[in-house]
């Protein structure tokens, strides 16, 4: 099966630039309800994954903070702990599946290495489960 069946293109993904402020970043997570937003680049590139956890060690560690100084904190400045890790367009569903065990989405790259969407461990789990028949 093509990987691409599970896609959720960039359009529909909420993402962070990576010149997003800090403040950006935390109203963005929190108008979508998102507890991890992929990272892009200005050239379109998969940079990495910020997580709920990140931003709040990140506030904690390095900055004394109120919401004013957070307009200054870029994206970038934060530690992040982990990144999702991404797959290629052309990705089989074995490499797929080994990834989305343990995301909760996985971004998938291009062949130029541009973020083109993700693909979610929801969408994978549906489509399994349709084909699945019941007993």
């Amino acid at each position: 099966m093509n990987i691409l069946f599970f896609l959720t293109p960039k359009s529909e993904v909420a993402y962070i630039n990576e010149d997003d402020t800090l403040r950006q970043a935390l109203e963005k997570m929190e108008h979508h309800k998102y507890s991890a937003v992929p990272i892009i680049t200005k050239q379109g590139k998969y940079l990495g994954t910020i997580t709920e956890g990140d931003l709040l060690w990140g506030i904690k560690n390095k900055f004394d903070l109120n919401l004013r100084d957070a307009e200054r904190i870029r994206i970038t400045e934060i530690p992040r702990r982990l990144d999702n890790r991404p797959v290629s367009i052309d990705a089989d569903m074995e490499d797929l599946l080994d990834k989305i065990l343990n995301q909760n989405f996985v971004p998938v790259l291009d062949d130029q290495k541009n973020f083109i969407g993700i693909i979610t461990r929801k969408d994978v789990i549906r489509s399994l489960c349709a084909k699945t028949p019941a007993k």
